[in-house]
């Protein structure tokens, strides 16, 4: 007969919008052990599983700390209510708590006084929503966490009249009749109990003992500070959004590039000061697809999405948002024999901005390939092939523009554009095969330019801080000579230097933020900038490495940057959190640029 031998969560703690599923583990009629479900529409040997889900309640309303969300909370921040701040974020767990995280809550108080004295009016705020004027907040969405649609947790009514349970003075209201359950906003602050049991097919009676799980208390999604649209003209302080929140200049377009963390780099001991929960896939998928849906972009460039995610859930969930999908994965496993395991480049992109015209994969493996059978002698190929190939890829695609395109020279022509996304190596000991890399990736998109008058964008995690020979040639189209990275070469791929020089007029778009005026915002940009290279202080942090890493590359006698996603400062990441943290999802920070087409001809 079929039987239940355990039951187990693997998520400590339940979070709003993120599902739970239970690891079910059975043995079945021939005592073999499986975790695979028996469902009434499938019973095995007349036997299947039922599950229910209850909501158990108590009359006591319970708060939760704004910033350790598995506390109950026991102070309320009143300014934040006189201020109008979003209520969950006004409460702390102890008066240490509260002192703590003072440094990062005031900001809270700042901006909403800023609002009120800009705007007038105290409803109009930086925190919760989008409005229909635009206050240039372009990821307010993420702020309500209690805001999930169409959650499906069974075949019963997600919030029943009457109790279904009443004991030890606490109401017990059934919530899901399926394996899997999402929490809502209406369990925050409530356990949960799971409970599953074989039912004998015929009777529909149960059979055996019933076993259970207890969560802890729901929690909901923490939700990081808003970041803003930022325009770089001397026009506005702030980008404009339409009532979707989309952004309304016409002849405009945005570009998001963001590296996700792929879960198979997600480990436990790399992030060690980031919670279980909120290391786990479950949490961190929903808490990025809100983040990435929250900024609205035309075009989107992610790094380190894995192949099954790509396929299971980036793709569809981003196409119910009017997105279409490419995707190029690495060209090995990274771990052997599973190809799920892979991780590569996705780019999306609006279906009604945009049509896809063309698509180049670049496997830099077989670069390396061709590279070592057109220079070196058979001896040598096998050392230079473990050294150059190591997997990496860029996705290349060419899409063409439904918007008018104002400002050309000829508003009727055909408007394309190209971009390319990539992710190159990691390894700090490889300056010569990052280097590489990118050279490859760059002449592969002379070829493009020569054949077409296309503007470009360049996005990526390029694993290259600024001053290094890879920012360099991305940066200034070549390389001095007596660059140090020159030094390492052993397979002399980088010889003579003066080959490593390309001829696309690329500028980075934060670079920007140093050319603005002045300007509180301006002012406040300028300080999360590098001075000595004009790009931004971090687009990485975490306990090990603080730096820039990820770049938006634009040709600038082409396009035009209108408006920039405002930094991230140490204040706005909590002083004793790196990433990834409960807030933020991954271990860098997402990218936004929105540009203007000016395309002219080419000298």
């Amino acid at each position: 007969m079929l039987s239940v031998i355990r039951v187990h969560l693997p998520s400590d703690i339940p979070i709003v919008g993120c599902e739970l599923t239970p690891y079910v583990l059975l043995r079945r009629p021939d005592k073999t052990i499986s975790n695979d479900d028996v469902s009434d529409f499938a019973p095995l040997d007349g036997y299947f599983l039922r599950y229910k889900w209850y909501r158990v309640q108590s009359d006591r309303k319970i708060a939760v700390c704004s910033v350790h969300p598995s506390e109950q909370a026991t102070l309320q921040c009143l300014g934040c209510v006189k201020t109008k701040i979003p209520v969950a974020k006004s409460y702390h767990c102890s008066p240490k708590c509260f002192s703590d995280a003072w440094q990062h809550h005031r900001i809270l108080h700042d901006r909403a006084a800023s609002a009120v004295n800009e705007n007038g009016n105290e409803d109009e705020e930086l925190f919760g929503r989008f409005n229909s004027s635009g206050s240039g907040n372009i990821s307010a969405s993420l702020s309500s966490s209690g805001s999930i649609p169409s959650l499906a947790n069974g075949s019963v009514s997600l919030y029943p009249a009457a109790a279904t349970q009443r004991a030890g003075g606490e109401t017990l209201f059934e919530v899901g009749r399926s394996k899997t359950y999402t929490p809502t906003a209406e369990d925050i602050g409530h356990v949960l109990k799971f409970e599953c049991v074989v039912v004998d097919a015929g009777t529909k009676l149960p059979v055996g003992h019933v076993s259970t799980i207890v969560t802890s208390r729901v929690i909901p999604a923490p939700s990081p500070s808003p970041r803003r649209l930022i325009s770089v003209s001397a026009n506005d302080l702030m980008g404009h959004l339409d009532a979707d929140g989309r952004i309304s200049s016409s002849g405009t377009f945005s570009v998001l590039s963001y590296n996700i963390l792929s879960d198979i780099y997600a480990a436990s001991e790399l992030y060690s000061y980031c919670p279980s929960w909120a290391l786990s896939w479950p949490y961190r998928r929903q808490n990025l697809l809100r983040e990435i849906v929250g900024y609205c972009a035309d075009i989107i460039c992610l790094q380190e999405v894995q192949s099954d995610h790509f396929e299971e859930f980036f793709a569809p969930e981003l196409e119910k948002h009017g997105y279409l999908a490419l995707y190029k994965r690495k060209t090995n496993e990274v771990y052997s024999g599973n190809f799920s395991a892979i991780d590569g480049c996705a780019t999306f992109f609006r279906r009604d901005r945009f049509s896809h015209v063309k698509k180049y994969e670049v496997e830099f493996n077989k670069a390396a390939q061709s590279l070592t059978d057109a220079l070196l002698p058979s001896a040598q190929k096998k050392s230079a092939l473990s050294r150059l190939v190591k997997d990496n890829v860029a996705l290349i695609a060419v899409l063409e523009a439904k918007f008018s395109n104002q400002g050309g020279d000829n508003p009727g022509k055909r408007q394309l554009l190209c971009v390319a996304n990539t992710h190159v190596n990691v390894s700090h000991d490889l300056k010569d095969v990052k280097l590489w890399q990118i050279h490859t990736l760059l002449k592969g998109l002379e070829k493009i330019a020569a054949s077409a008058d296309i503007p470009m964008l360049v996005c990526g995690d390029f694993n290259s801080v600024p001053g290094s020979a890879p920012h360099a040639l991305l940066a200034e189209g070549k390389v001095d000579p007596m660059h140090p990275d020159l030094v390492v070469d052993p397979l002399n791929i980088l010889r003579p230097p003066g080959k490593l020089a390309h001829q696309l007029p690329l500028v980075s778009a934060y670079s920007s933020f140093a050319r603005m005026g002045v300007g509180p915002a301006s002012e406040q940009q300028k300080k999360r900038m590098d001075p000595t290279t004009n790009e931004p202080l971090f687009t990485s942090c975490t306990r090990d490495f603080i730096g820039t890493l990820d770049y938006i590359f634009y040709t600038a006698d082409s396009l035009t940057v209108e408006s920039l996603l405002e930094l991230l400062d140490e204040e706005s990441l909590r002083k004793d959190t790196a990433l990834p943290s409960p807030e933020w999802s991954s271990d860098h920070i997402a990218l936004l640029a929105e540009f203007r087409c000016n395309p002219r001809p080419r000298r």
